[in-house]
């Protein structure tokens, strides 16, 4: 984009000397004689730089100077003088001007400095530009969510190995989002990107059907292969395949995975001509390789093919503090397919969810969540809102971490208490035995309620 200088000068002669030096410099160069009509073509249009006398007919330089500061703050404004003074310095850098220019004006002078002040703008802009996308990067990276070290640090090998090749095996517990990792590994690679990203679940395939799946087939090469059908590799060519639960590939189809991996080649099922293919091989597993290794249920040669770059994704247990964030996102995406919209999540329910351990990872965090802005009457989740396991088991760890339990679980606690007691017909012995504590407690906790 052309650079813009708007010249404000009352000296015909220098205005023009000026211009023609800065035109030919390149930039977009506009004039006025005095500060009304430089007030004015500001109103109107924008410029970068401001080149002002300090005298004018109508009004000083640094009158100029103030209102570029006030009503145009991204200008940077050039000071110009015949009577220099330390003075006259010091006042016109007080109120904000890039710097000032000492009359006759040498063209060479005018030139380096406002090369400096375009190369200082370009520098702001550019560290605001990385601020803004730091500040982005630290809890969203493509659809992941995560501001936590351990995700930061996921962050930083696919930046790095986003225009590669390179393998990659993707190690964590079910739920964790190995698959969303996944992907943003084919959407940060520019050469990849706009192909496809085939996503395959090994263990949900029957091994009798997965060679077929993987690599496809030609007709007759068993009986219900009517017709050629293609596999997964070649819907991926020039894109990724996700292997997931790698671990459920059979030996046969290792010994095959490795070839690819090694030739970039197979054949079909049934076929002897070799199919070539680009793709990029991501697998995924929550098993322990070397230990299947040991078992022999795994080759030690694909492990090491694979295991070219290794991320060990986090369980949500090991990174509460995505939690809320986590929360913020999945709410965001029920309320854009719900009738009726949740605004948020109450701090006790927060609290409870900090200290749940989350088994199911951040798949168990989405569904229960969907599952609550579903049944909840109101628009705000709270406690009783979640299942009463969820509560019970980050109970458990509120009680081991010295948390004050009883108020987070107050309100549960009156309701199951309520219950049992409306399905007994407040009979408080039955109540006790259906809650399996006995009576003494159970009015203990009636009179703390104030149920009696």
């Amino acid at each position: 984009m052309t650079k813009s200088i708007l010249i404000i000068e009352d000296d015909a002669l220098v205005r023009e000397s000026l211009y023609e030096v800065l035109n030919l410099e390149g930039y977009r160069v506009s004039m006025a004689a005095d500060g009304r009509d430089g007030r004015a073509f500001l109103e109107k249009q924008t410029v970068d730089v401001v080149l002002a006398d300090l005298r004018l007919p109508d009004c000083s330089g640094l009158d100029l100077l103030k209102t570029c500061a006030e009503n145009y703050p991204s200008i940077d404004v050039l000071i110009m003088t015949s009577f220099a003074t330390v003075e006259t310095a010091v006042e016109a850098m007080k109120f904000g001007a890039a710097d000032y220019l000492v009359k006759p004006i040498h063209d060479d002078e005018i030139k380096i400095l406002l090369k400096r002040i375009f190369e200082m703008r370009e520098l702001k802009e550019e560290n605001v530009h990385l601020k803004e996308e730091l500040s982005e990067k630290r809890s969203h990276f493509h659809d992941l969510i995560g501001a936590d070290a351990k995700m930061q640090r996921i962050y930083q090998i696919i930046r790095a190995i986003q225009d590669t090749d390179t393998t990659v095996l993707l190690k964590g517990e079910s739920g964790t989002g190995k698959g969303m990792i996944a992907q943003a590994i084919h959407y940060s690679d520019p050469a990849r990107n706009q192909k496809a990203f085939v996503e395959v679940s090994c263990g949900a395939i029957p091994r009798e059907l997965l060679e077929s799946e993987l690599f496809g087939h030609v007709k007759g090469a068993f009986t219900s292969a009517i017709r050629d059908r293609i596999g997964r590799f070649e819907a991926a060519d020039g894109g990724t395949v996700l292997l997931d639960e790698i671990d459920a590939l059979p030996p046969y189809l290792q010994v095959k995975l490795l070839r690819v991996l090694q030739q970039k080649s197979f054949e079909r099922v049934g076929d002897t001509q070799s199919m070539h293919v680009d793709v990029r091989i991501i697998a995924a597993t929550n098993r322990n390789l070397e230990e299947e290794i040991r078992k022999g249920n795994f080759r030690e040669d694909l492990y090491y093919r694979l295991n070219v770059i290794t991320i060990e994704v986090p369980a949500l247990r090991e990174r509460r503090g995505d939690i809320p964030n986590l929360i913020e996102h999945f709410l965001k995406q029920f309320n854009a397919k719900m009738p009726r919209k949740i605004r948020g999540v109450s701090k006790e329910a927060v609290k409870v969810m900090m200290e749940y351990d989350w088994p199911g990872n951040v798949r168990e965090l989405e569904n229960l969540l969907e599952r609550a802005c579903v049944l909840s009457q109101g628009d705000i989740l709270t406690v009783e809102s979640f299942p009463e396991n969820l509560l019970k088991k980050a109970a458990v760890n509120l009680a081991s971490n010295g948390s004050p339990l009883k108020e987070v679980l107050r309100e549960p606690e009156k309701r199951v208490i309520v219950e049992a007691l409306e399905q007994s017909g407040w009979n408080r012995k039955k109540a006790a035995s259906m809650l399996n504590i006995n009576r003494t407690t159970l009015y203990n906790k009636m009179r703390k309620h104030n149920l009696l």
